[in-house]
């Protein structure tokens, strides 16, 4: 097997190669850094990476396997976005003012994973305080799309996004404060879970905000699944993290069958790219042929619940950083200029009205559920993002015309942060013109992990995806 081929294994299949020593963590390591090193220059996706040290626990994960004494995540690569603690090293968050931090400590998913002995080779990049939906930092420059290097991996778990798609990690983590997570799972063909809030726990103070979830991202539900039941579950210092500890059943599943899945293609107010359409569509047939039942419906949302969105990121996530408009002004990006500038724009009865919004949003969406097993959508209205979109708006290609949108234009993800108790995948369902993948979002009833995961391990194996693996000969 060429290394081209190791580096997009599943990790469930790694794993087993590892257990039949066909395969071993040192091999598949060596592989993942000589394609880092071909392919990097190009994507951009790594803050900073520790490879001579992947290098030494991968030898120390052979000897695991050798002995019997593996862990469950035994020897696999792992990329943890820059966003998140990690014991020793440094966390930029992608900013000139945090650029020598270091963190004595790692965050409590992170610890998960790699007691469960999966090994972090790498960090990836994010927006400058993860404030994008794209991905780039005057400290780091521009991540770029393996699929198409003029196009945004998505943001702001960008890095992990590009990264994976190239095939230099198995794994990833990534933040969901808006789509962060699906974001760049839609726009590089990949799986990314948004769990239910309080289900994994998070970082302090951002596990009091209910917007604000951490997750897995991989190329697989399985892998997806398999990261997810590593990572949640209660932890004693955040009192938000659920008591009860969900494990999912990732075996393959043939059939939905008497299952009803609703679906909205505009969410009430989005436009939506004819191609992104036509992929949600052909979604949509792979979820008939299942056997589940697939209706149209409407939800009753409008423009107004973006504007909500603004409000009260900014009087949680804007308030987090705000006195740096003052302290470190010339240090940060424009993006984040203006973002907290119009933050404090927002009033208490702004913040009052936001919540206000997202229990009318409720209204409509809870009794809807209860009538369906699933709910379906488009992740994204358009992959036709550039890589350097930035706040206010950008200049975004839609059905075949370039329009000054703002995100809340083009990310159909936010919703679903504010309605943050449903758990939410983000699928592939095809590729546009423009060689960039699109995604669907596949939406649960609040706390219900599993169906969600039911629907996504159906709808994967019946899905006649394109060949999502890369090859930089023709791609970079």
């Amino acid at each position: 097997m060429s290394d081209n081929e190791l580096v997009y294994l599943n990790g469930t299949d790694v794993l087993t190669a590892f257990k039949n020593k066909s395969l071993s963590p040192v091999e598949l390591m060596q592989a993942m850094i000589s394609r880092s090193e071909l392919i990097e220059p190009y994507i951009n996706a790594f803050t900073d990476s520790y490879f001579e040290q992947a290098l030494t626990q991968a030898k120390q994960a052979e000897t695991r396997y050798q002995k019997g004494t593996q862990r469950p995540l035994e020897g696999l690569p792992l990329a943890v976005k820059d966003e998140f603690k990690l014991k020793g090293t440094r966390r930029t968050s992608s900013s000139l003012v945090y650029q020598n931090r270091f963190d004595d400590e790692s965050d409590v998913i992170i610890d998960r994973l790699l007691d469960a002995g999966a090994i972090c080779h790498t960090k990836t990049t994010t927006p400058e305080f993860c404030l994008l939906g794209s991905c780039h930092s005057r400290l780091w420059g521009v991540t770029r799309n393996p699929w198409n290097l003029d196009i945004t991996p998505g943001g702001s778990s960008g890095g992990s996004g590009a990264a994976l798609a190239a095939g230099t990690t198995t794994l990833a983590t990534g933040t969901d404060i808006g789509g962060s997570i699906r974001i760049p799972a839609a726009q590089c063909g990949l799986v990314g879970y948004k769990p239910p809030y309080g289900r994994n726990p998070e970082m302090a103070v951002f596990n009091l905000d209910f917007y604000s979830h951490s997750g897995p991202m991989a190329r697989s539900v399985a892998d997806t699944a398999m990261m997810q039941n590593i990572i949640s579950g209660p932890h004693n210092k955040d009192i938000a993290s659920l008591r009860e500890t969900v494990q999912i059943d990732y075996k393959p599943v043939n059939n939905l069958k008497g299952w009803k899945i609703a679906y909205s293609m505009d969410l009430g107010f989005f436009e939506v790219d004819n191609s992104v359409r036509q992929n949600t569509e052909q979604a949509l047939e792979v979820f008939r042929q299942l056997g589940a039942t697939v209706v149209e419906v409407k939800i009753g949302w409008d423009e107004s619940i973006g504007d909500a969105a603004q409000h009260y990121w900014a009087h949680g996530w804007a308030s987090t950083i705000a006195h740096l408009l003052e302290t470190n002004h010339d240090d940060l990006t424009d993006y984040s200029r203006w973002f907290l500038k119009n933050a404090l724009n927002s009033t208490q009865q702004d913040f009052m009205n936001s919540i206000k919004t997202t229990v009318e949003m409720y209204n409509e969406f809870g009794p809807l559920m209860d009538k369906y097993d699933l709910f379906v959508c488009p992740t994204l209205a358009t992959s036709g993002i550039p890589a350097d979109f930035s706040w206010p708006a950008s200049d975004i290609h839609i059905n075949n015309t370039i329009k000054l949108l703002d995100e809340e234009h083009w990310s159909m993800t936010y919703p679903f942060n504010m309605l943050s108790r449903c758990p939410v995948i983000s699928m592939p369902s095809g590729l546009t013109p423009n060689g960039v993948p699109s995604g669907i979002q596949i939406v649960g009833r609040t706390f219900d992990d599993q169906r969600v995961f039911t629907g996504a391990l159906a709808y994967e194996q019946a899905f006649e995806k394109p060949a999502w693996k890369l090859d930089p000969k023709i791609h970079i």
